[in-house]
C-alpha cells in the first residue's frame, strides 16, 4: 500500500505547525488534519498573550536581572515537585527545556523574526522558600505581537511547504481511529465535517459528510488537552485541590475535548499524571464572548486585597500572581468556587492586565504608539471596558455600597461590611512606615525593587480608603479552566511510550496532548510562560525525529 505522506500531523495549533515547519525543512511531506475550519489555524497560541519563558536573556540583563540555568533549574524543579515513579521523562523533559530555554531557544526564534517586550514580567513569585515553587526573578517575556505574532514564522514555513507541494493542511477533518500494519501504527481514519464560516473560536458545526483514511510512516498527535470538556476536569480533578467547581468559567473553546488522548490510548499510548492540571483562580466572564461560557484571565499585579466568598483575607502567601494551584486548593476548601479582589482606581490602572491576544491590541498590534498611551492612562481601555459592562465587577464610591452591590452580585449577604471595613483599616494603616508586618505590603514593596514592575506593573502602597485614590472596585473572580499538565507519556524524541515503556511505533506526541513532554514536564505546577514554550520545544523534537525516522 502507497503512503499518503511521510508523516501526518494531527492537531494545527503552534506544537503541530512547529512539527509540520521542521519535516517541510526537512523535506518530508506532510499532511496536517484539523477538526476547526481553516480560520482558526494556530489553535489556542493565537488567543495567547504570548509570554515565553528565557533564562539570562537579553531583556532580563537590561533590566538588571540576574538569571541563570542553575536558578531556573532550582525554580523548576521546586515547583514540579516530581514524586512518582512514572516522572522519569517528565524529570528528563524539564532538564532539557530548561537548557533550552537558557540556551538556543531565543536565538532560533529571533532568526524566524519573532521579538519581544522589553519589559519582563513576574508571574508565579510563590512566596516560600528558596527551594520551592515559583519563579526567583522575572522571566515571562511577552512576544511582540502576542500569540499570533509567535504563530507567524510556523504558519510562513507551512504555507512555504504548501507551495512547494511537501505539505497539505486539511481542515474539517475530525480522527476517529489510529491502527497499524505489520506492527506499525501508520494509519488515520475518521470523519470528514460539512464546511463552516465561523469566525476563529466559535463553535463549528458537527455534521459529518464523509469519512477518510490516511497512511503515513508516523503519525504526530499534537490534539491539545481536555479544558473544554468541563465534565472532563471534574472527572480527573486531583482530591489534593478538593472538590471540584460547580461552576467554571472556560479558557478555551467547547472543541478543546481531549478526544484524540483518548484514541491515541486505545491505539497503545501511554496516558500519564491525568490528575494533574493547571487553571485559573482570576477568571472573569468576558462581557465580549467568542466562545460559549468564554473566560478572561486577569493577570495582577501584587496589591489587590484578595479575600475568599465571605470577605476573609486569603491566607499568606495566596497574594495575586503568587501561587495559582496554592490558592486554588485554599479556595475550594472555602465551599465556594468564588473569591474577591477589593482594590481600588489607582491599583486596577497600573496593575491590571488581561490575558489574551485581542484583550492586549496595542501588543497585538505592535504599537509602540499603543504601549505608551497604555502606560499614561488612568485605566486602560479593555480594563475600562470590563468596568463599564462585565458582570463581574462592582465600582462604588464609599465601601458600604461596595459591600451591598458584592452581596447583590452572589445573591447572598455573605460578606459583612463591618469585618471588611476592619480588615482595610488594619491593611492600611500598614502603609504608614517603609516598613510592616503585613507581609503582601512587603511583597509590593519588593516589587517595586524590580525596575519593570516599579515602571508599568506595580502601584505605590497607599490607602485603599483613599478617597484620591478612589473609586474603590469589587471583582468577582472565577475558575478558569485552561490547561492539562499530564498527557501522552514521551520520550527525548517525542516518541509515544506503551505502558510497558517501549515506542508505540511510528506514533508521536506534543504539545498539550503530551503534557507540553514526556507526560508531564511541569509537574503539579507551572512557571507560567512555559505553555507556549513546551508547544515550540515539544513540536520541535517530534517534527525533527519524525524527519529522522522517515528518512
Amino acid at each position: 500500500m502507497a503512503y499518503d505522506a511521510d508523516v501526518i500531523v494531527i492537531g494545527a495549533g503552534l506544537a503541530g505547525l512547529t512539527a509540520a515547519a521542521e519535516l517541510v525543512d526537512a523535506g518530508r511531506s506532510v499532511i496536517v488534519l484539523d477538526q476547526e475550519p481553516e480560520q482558526s489555524l494556530g489553535g489556542q497560541a493565537f488567543w495567547s498573550f504570548g509570554g515565553l519563558f528565557f533564562v539570562d536573556s537579553p531583556e532580563q540583563r537590561r533590566l538588571r536581572i540576574r538569571d541563570s540555568h542553575a536558578l531556573a533549574l532550582q525554580d523548576w524543579m521546586g515547583t514540579a515537585a516530581f514524586d512518582r515513579p512514572e516522572d522519569h521523562w517528565p524529570r528528563k523533559w524539564a532538564e532539557a527545556y530548561v537548557d533550552f530555554a537558557a540556551g538556543e531557544k531565543r536565538a532560533w526564534l529571533h532568526r524566524q523574526g519573532v521579538r519581544f517586550f522589553p519589559v519582563v514580567g513576574w508571574a508565579e513569585r510563590g512566596g516560600y522558600d528558596a527551594t520551592g515553587h515559583g519563579n526567583s526573578v522575572p522571566r515571562f517575556h511577552i512576544t511582540w505581537g502576542t500569540g499570533p505574532g509567535l504563530l507567524t514564522p510556523f504558519v510562513r514555513r507551512v504555507r512555504a511547504g504548501v507551495d512547494r507541494g511537501l505539505a497539505q493542511l486539511r481542515f474539517r477533518h475530525r480522527v476517529t481511529g489510529l491502527s497499524r500494519s505489520a506492527g506499525t501504527v501508520d494509519t488515520v481514519t475518521g470523519e470528514i465535517l460539512e464546511p463552516s464560516d465561523v469566525a476563529r473560536g466559535r463553535a463549528s458545526g458537527r455534521t459529518v459528510t464523509g469519512a477518510f483514511e490516511l497512511r503515513a510512516q508516523a503519525v504526530i498527535v499534537t490534539s491539545g488537552g481536555i479544558g473544554g470538556d468541563h465534565d472532563l476536569v471534574r472527572a480527573h480533578w486531583p482530591k489534593r485541590l478538593g472538590t471540584p467547581p460547580k461552576r467554571m468559567v472556560a479558557g478555551v473553546p467547547a472543541h478543546v475535548d481531549g478526544r484524540m488522548l483518548g484514541i491515541a490510548e486505545r491505539a497503545g499510548g501511554h496516558l500519564i499524571n491525568r490528575d494533574r492540571m493547571w487553571h485559573y483562580t482570576e477568571g472573569l466572564h468576558n462581557w465580549n464572548p467568542v466562545w460559549e461560557n468564554h473566560g478572561i484571565r486577569i493577570l495582577p499585579g501584587p496589591s489587590s486585597l484578595w479575600l475568599d466568598a465571605r470577605g476573609r483575607r486569603l491566607p499568606v502567601p495566596l497574594f495575586p500572581g503568587f501561587d495559582t494551584l496554592g490558592t486554588l486548593e485554599h479556595i475550594m476548601s472555602t465551599g465556594y468556587d468564588h473569591t474577591w479582589f477589593v482594590l481600588d482606581r489607582k491599583i486596577i490602572g497600573k496593575e491590571f492586565t488581561l490575558s489574551g491576544s485581542e484583550q492586549n491590541p496595542d501588543l497585538t498590534g505592535r504599537s509602540v504608539r499603543g504601549v505608551v498611551d497604555r502606560a499614561r492612562s488612568d485605566v486602560p481601555g479593555p480594563v475600562r471596558a470590563f468596568m463599564d459592562h462585565g458582570v463581574d465587577f462592582v465600582v462604588e464610591r464609599d465601601l458600604g455600597a461596595l459591600v451591598r452591590g458584592m452581596n447583590a452580585l452572589t445573591g447572598e449577604n455573605l460578606v459583612d461590611e463591618a469585618e471588611l471595613r476592619r480588615e482595610i483599616v488594619a491593611r492600611d494603616r500598614e502603609t504608614a512606615n517603609p516598613y510592616t508586618k503585613d507581609l503582601q505590603i512587603t511583597a509590593v514593596r519588593g516589587s517595586r525593587a524590580y525596575l519593570g514592575d516599579r515602571l508599568i506593573r506595580t502601584a505605590a502602597p497607599h490607602r485603599l480608603l483613599d478617597p484620591k485614590a478612589g473609586p474603590l472596585i469589587a471583582v468577582r473572580l472565577n475558575i478558569l479552566t485552561r490547561k492539562t499538565l499530564g498527557g501522552l507519556e514521551t520520550d527525548l524524541s517525542s516518541r509515544v511510550l506503551t505502558e510497558g515503556g517501549d515506542p508505540l511505533d511510528g506514533v508521536y506526541a506534543a504539545g498539550e496532548a503530551a503534557g507540553f513532554g514526556g507526560g508531564g514536564v511541569h509537574g503539579y505546577r507551572s512557571l507560567e510562560g512555559t505553555f507556549l514554550g513546551g508547544c515550540l520545544f515539544s513540536g520541535r523534537a517530534a517534527g525533527r525525529a519524525a524527519a529522522r525516522a522517515v528518512g
